[in-house]
């Protein structure tokens, strides 16, 4: 495999070496440069082996109506993340979590020996408040907060950054591994990039036409992403049949 491109990797959970992994969760609707630059940006302040793209069945935040078919959203992120320490994955809907604080429990059950790091927007920063039991996130894993423009000032007034700012640390001492521990929270400052999926969907309205007819697999779990969906049990059990309705958010 060549170096960075994980096209065609998988991830065993018994198998798995110890690294470090930046977690991106998001509807990606639909994935853009901008998600790929920050994702970079990060892993090298952090000093990440790699980052995961958690593509969502849906946000509980965001309305239904505008959100494109899984498929599309996750073949329109594989193309973003294509020869980059970049891994695709719907684990979300296969794991049965509706909300984050539950994905980020039931992954560090599967996988023990990765060291989990949650990556987000300063406009999510802004609204994290609202997230179920987002003091839980917080305490499960360091979160690191990348600049967005327009979101820095409802950020840093925001009634989670009051909670969260003596949990601050530095990128260079997380990156150094003196503390991996939660909470813990960087500020990542970056050159501004103002991609946007909204202004992507407004010039490009029919975007999804170019998505969602290959048959890809989950670049975490190998599973195909398909109407038909197979629930992985947490604690690493046999999985048993869901329909893709019943996650639904």
């Amino acid at each position: 495999m060549r170096s960075g491109d994980l096209a065609d990797a998988s991830v065993s959970a018994r198998s798995l070496a110890p690294k470090r992994v930046g977690l991106l969760g998001g509807s990606f609707n639909p994935a853009h440069g901008g998600h790929r630059r920050i994702s970079l940006f990060a892993r090298e302040a952090l000093g990440l082996d790699e980052v995961w793209w958690l593509v969502s069945p849906g946000n509980p935040l965001k309305p239904s109506e505008g959100m494109a078919p899984l498929a599309a959203r996750f073949e329109s992120a594989r193309l973003q993340a294509r020869r980059a320490p970049i891994r695709v994955t719907a684990i979300e809907r296969q794991l049965a979590t509706r909300y984050t604080v539950d994905t980020l429990a039931a992954l560090r059950r599967r996988y023990r020996k990765i060291d989990f790091c949650w990556l987000m927007g300063s406009d999510n920063l802004a609204q994290f408040h609202r997230w179920r039991d987002w003091r839980g996130v917080a305490r499960s894993m360091p979160i690191a907060v990348i600049a967005r423009p327009g979101y820095d000032g409802a950020a840093l007034a925001s009634p989670a950054m009051a909670w969260l700012r003596r949990f601050s640390v530095s990128a260079t001492s997380l990156a150094r591994g003196d503390d991996w521990s939660a909470p813990a929270l960087v500020i990542l400052r970056f050159d501004p990039d103002d991609s946007s999926a909204t202004a992507i969907r407004r010039t490009d309205p029919d975007w999804v036409e170019r998505f969602g007819s290959r048959s890809l697999r989950d670049q975490v779990t190998r599973r195909l992403i398909a109407d038909r969906v197979v629930r992985i049990d947490p604690e690493g059990g046999t999985p048993t049949g869901m329909n893709e309705e019943t996650q639904a958010r």
